[in-house]
């Protein structure tokens, strides 16, 4: 459970090529009645600009990833603890889950224990997602997707994109009752539903919970 002890925030990871963005423009439809908060790391604050500079300069990956977590941070206190305060569902495209799938990979080899010491840095004030829908697709499928894109990002290279998602499916075998493992390879209508059905049963879940 949270830090606010309500049952409304939900993230959707997948690797690069997954249908994250696809996913998110129909549930916007989808979920309207809800009246959610759609947001995205990096992105959501001024921050987030200074991420993809960083990523498109391709600087040391130790900057990269501290340049991560203060988005996160500035992402928590601007927006996602005052939403969550307020009763509101949250829905964030990529979340700390993916800086500790993608930097764990960027930093293996710079720093000793890359995941541990990206997760110590989450320890104490991050909000861990009441629930992750996981996108999951074949290597092959998803770099055929990214085929179309004008030059790609050093995190869409096949090496990387294998152990980004290894790494997402051991956190998913660790929290089986968090991670919600979803085939990025069905129909985009047939996925959408998918997880529209599971938010709208996680928020039923909350209120429930908060009428105890």
């Amino acid at each position: 459970m949270d830090l606010e002890g309500n049952l409304l925030l939900v993230t959707i990871e997948g690797i690069d090529g997954s249908g994250k963005s696809t996913l998110l423009s129909a549930l916007k439809s989808q979920l309207a009645d809800l009246d959610p908060i759609f947001t995205r790391e990096p992105g959501a604050t001024w921050v987030g600009e200074a991420v993809r500079r960083a990523i498109a300069e391709q600087i040391d990956p130790i900057t990269e990833a501290s340049l991560f977590v203060a988005d996160h941070a500035a992402h928590l206190s601007t927006l996602v603890r005052p939403a969550l305060s307020q009763g509101r569902l949250v829905i964030s495209d990529r979340y700390s889950d993916s800086r500790f799938a993608y930097q764990s990979v960027t930093l293996k080899g710079i720093v000793p224990d890359p995941e541990g010491w990206l997760r110590a840095m989450h320890d104490g004030w991050s909000i861990t997602p009441d629930r992750t829908f996981l996108l999951v697709l074949s290597i092959d499928d998803a770099l055929a997707r990214l085929s179309d894109k004008s030059g790609r990002e050093h995190f869409e290279k096949r090496e990387v994109l294998e152990a980004v998602q290894n790494n997402y499916l051991a956190y998913a075998r660790a929290e089986p009752l968090r991670f919600v493992i979803v085939d990025a390879a069905l129909e985009k209508e047939v996925i959408s539903k998918f997880v529209a059905d599971g938010i709208r049963l996680v928020v039923k879940m909350g209120k429930e919970g908060r009428k105890r």
